[in-house]
């Protein structure tokens, strides 16, 4: 398996945040996740990992390719509706970094 990228890595501590945050305070878990949380993250790593744009990959919402199955996508959409906002006050800086990719990581032209 090739090696993931940092950005990539530093993506998915994003969301891994973005899925405990959204756990503790919807699913009143304390630092562990509840069943359907962890399958989210271990989905979510799965596919990062998998990634075939690596360094150039853009931010999920930019990306031309939807890599996730519908039920697991709509799950995804549900932490970040939520989460997205109190990132700023839970994890300023992944959340920062996170914007600032989506501004200037360009999604790859489709062939």
């Amino acid at each position: 398996m090739s090696e993931v990228h940092p950005r990539v890595e530093r993506e998915a501590r994003t969301v891994e945040a973005m899925i405990r945050l959204y756990c503790r305070q919807r699913h009143a878990s304390s630092w562990a996740l509840c069943a359907d949380c962890a399958e989210l993250l271990a989905y979510a790593r799965a596919r990062l990992n998998k990634c075939p744009f690596q360094g150039s990959k853009p931010t999920c919402a930019r990306c031309p390719v939807h890599c996730y199955q519908p039920e697991m996508r709509e799950r995804v959409r549900a932490v970040m509706r939520y989460a997205g906002p109190r990132m700023l006050v839970h994890h300023p800086l992944l959340a920062l970094l996170h914007l600032i990719d989506g501004w200037t990581i360009r999604p790859p032209k489709r062939r």
